[in-house]
């Protein structure tokens, strides 16, 4: 069984934090490589880029699909690490062609893009994965699993947040690249904070839960003078069993580093999460609180978890391998529709949700600027 050949759409240059990340990730377990890239928008830097990488470089994702129709270059699914302006053109030019695609969030700039996307995936059934790392913290995915079984009962009320500091000052001013992209709406979208990280704490609120979003009341803020975008983003939702949501993202919050998590109130118990202690989960079922720890040897996780863990109890298992579940997820779903013997694949994320991640961006922002009035998604 060989190893997967990757390609990469975006994550070069000096600047950039997460092309890094995904190329840890998927070198992780050693039965996937990354192979080539179109590392950036600028042809000449992109070529550059590739050389900083190792892999055979291309001057466009365009030039490395056609390298690959022609049979001149290998690749069992790509990866697109791009400003979100970006996400829309390669992953439909890719899944057009029949090659699965890993994207980061958020999946689209518009909701009529994300629809297409979805379209293109169920009408091909190409494998399609929706890169929110935090799903492939196994203690997440164990929550999801809890939740599944009925081991919390009927959810009543879910609360999901992603605190941050990091944009509190005008850093755009100051030539961050990561800030630039992000307070940019041609090149974010309608929604800085909103499309950035509250759709972290929604995929917590939904994905998690099982639970979907009908309408929200919301209210976003631009706390830093001139910029256009919300630096703060806080929703009220109703659920589409008549629970209630709280979803709130800030950028703002001056000391806070990557506070995302969740806390899920059921008819029998209740559940919480914290991804700056992503190892451990905290049950709540009346009189007596349990708080299970990560661990490949422990036997209460099922195997639909159990699968992804690399190390017995003890040993950290954070973000590098939280991302590699994902890739890892992936690479069941290829190899598995090739006929392979693997696990099967774990639900992760994908083009659902990051059709229904738009809408609820969408209706947030819509219900902002009037007000605060109640918008369906």
């Amino acid at each position: 069984m060989g190893k997967l050949k990757v390609g990469l759409i975006g994550g070069g240059g000096a600047g950039n934090f997460f092309g890094h990340v995904h190329k840890r990730a998927i070198a992780l377990d050693n039965t996937r490589e990354l192979v080539a890239g179109a590392l950036r928008s600028d042809p000449a830097a992109a070529m550059e880029a590739a050389e900083a990488y190792d892999v055979t470089g291309y001057p466009s994702y365009q030039a490395l699909l056609e390298a690959v129709q022609k049979g001149e270059q290998a690749l069992d699914y790509v990866t697109i690490v791009t400003p979100n302006h970006a996400h829309y053109a390669p992953a439909k030019a890719f899944l057009e062609a029949g090659i699965p695609v890993l994207c980061e969030k958020p999946m689209t700039m518009t909701v009529a893009e994300a629809e297409d996307l979805q379209r293109i995936v169920q009408t091909g059934k190409v494998p399609f994965v929706l890169a929110h790392t935090y799903t492939g913290h196994p203690m997440m995915m164990f929550a999801r699993e809890m939740i599944r079984e009925g081991r919390i009962g009927d959810i009543r009320k879910v609360e999901a947040w992603y605190n941050q500091g990091w944009l509190a000052t005008a850093l755009e001013s100051e030539g961050l690249q990561q800030a630039q992209w992000r307070t940019d709406p041609a090149r974010t979208g309608i929604s800085n904070c909103g499309g950035d990280i509250g759709t972290h704490a929604f995929i917590a609120a939904t994905w998690v839960s099982g639970r979907s979003v009908k309408k929200v009341s919301a209210r976003l803020n631009s706390f830093v003078a001139g910029r256009e975008l919300d630096d703060d983003f806080n929703v009220i939702g109703e659920l589409d069993n008549g629970g209630t949501a709280i979803i709130t993202a800030t950028q703002i919050a001056i000391g806070y580093k990557n506070d995302n998590g969740f806390r899920i109130y059921g008819s029998k118990g209740s559940l919480e999460w914290h991804q700056e202690r992503a190892e451990s989960l905290l049950v709540r079922m009346g009189e007596v609180d349990e708080t299970y720890w990560i661990g490949g040897n422990y036997g209460f996780l099922p195997e639909s978890v159990s699968s992804y863990l690399r190390v017995p109890a003890g040993h950290h298992e954070d973000f590098f391998e939280a991302l590699a579940n994902l890739h890892g997820t992936m690479e069941r779903m290829i190899r598995g529709g090739r006929g392979e013997a693997v696990a099967a694949p774990f639900a992760h994320p994908g083009v659902d949700e990051g059709v229904a991640g738009m809408r609820f961006v969408k209706a947030a922002v819509d219900s902002s600027a009037n007000n605060g009035a109640w918008t369906e998604l």
